[in-house]
This record gives structure tokens, sequence and C-alpha cells, in this order.
């Protein structure tokens, strides 16, 4: 029992909103999308202005996936009247308003990030929604956080 770590679960609502991405080629996870793509994509998406205030990871459902490209894609959330610039490699889509269950973990020492993860991921995969009203939404991405260690690593799914 000396082990259990807790995760916090809230709802939160998020607006109808733009995403500007840079997708991979066949990428479901951080390290491939790196692989593929390059690490120094998050530099740029830090400089961007974002809605979120940090840039996010995201799990395409099939409906937002070109044929060709990865699942696993990283950009910025921006405003639904955003027309700015789009980044040579990126891509803008719409993302409608829906609603999520954030899953945080505990702070962690930053070298046990992948633990940390991994813990979320376990009471994802245990959590059943409908205990709460809901169930999962397939038909909007699922939200990973940079994992910092001072504040926990924070997963968004989507449910309905």
């Amino acid at each position: 029992m000396e082990n259990v770590k807790n995760v916090f679960i809230q709802v939160i609502e998020k607006p109808a909103r733009k995403v500007l991405i840079k997708r991979g080629i066949k990428a479901a996870d951080y390290f491939t999308y790196c692989e593929e793509v390059g690490c120094d994509v998050w530099g740029l998406l830090i400089s961007m202005k974002s809605i979120s205030k940090e840039p996010v990871s995201l799990w395409l459902p099939a409906s937002y996936i070109k044929p060709g490209t990865s699942a696993y894609v990283q950009g910025v959330e921006v405003a639904m009247d955003y027309a700015d610039i789009i980044p040579e490699g990126f891509d803008l889509i719409n993302l409608p308003a829906c609603k999520y269950l954030m899953f945080q973990g505990e702070p962690f020492p930053e070298e046990d990030f992948c633990q940390a993860i991994e813990q979320v991921w376990e009471s994802i995969k245990k959590y059943d929604p409908t205990v709460i009203g809901y169930t999962w939404d397939q038909e909007n991405p699922r939200i990973q956080l940079e994992p910092i260690g001072t504040r926990g690593y924070i997963e968004l799914v989507a449910i309905k």
C-alpha cells in the first residue's frame, strides 16, 4: 500500500477551437513521433500563442487522420477565429466543444516521467465513466500535456 499513487479526475469543458498540428507518418506515441518529425517541433510549439497556454499532443480519431499520416500529432490550440499564418508542414483542424475527463497524477521526479505516464494510463484503463453518467467519446482526440514533474502527468480523455 505504501506505493499507491493518487490520480485526480475531474470533468472539464473545452470550447470549439482550432488546432495547428504537425503530423507524423505512423507515430502512435511521443518517441516514435520524435523519430519521424524531430523533437525540435516542441520548441516551435512553445513559441506559439495558444488558448490553452501550452502545446498539446493528440491522438486523433480516424476522421482527423489524413492518409499516410499518424494518429499521434503535436500542436497548439487556437481560437476559432484564428486567421494567422499556418507554418510550413502544419495543418489547421477544427475541433468541436467537448467535455473531457482530466486525469492528473501526483508530482514526480523528472527522471520518473515514464512511470508517471504509465500510472495515469492504468487509471484511465480502469475508469468507468458511466458511474458519473458519461461514456467515452471516440470522435474527439485524446490529449496529452507535457509531463512536468512539479504538477504531475496530465491526460484528457473525451466523454459524452
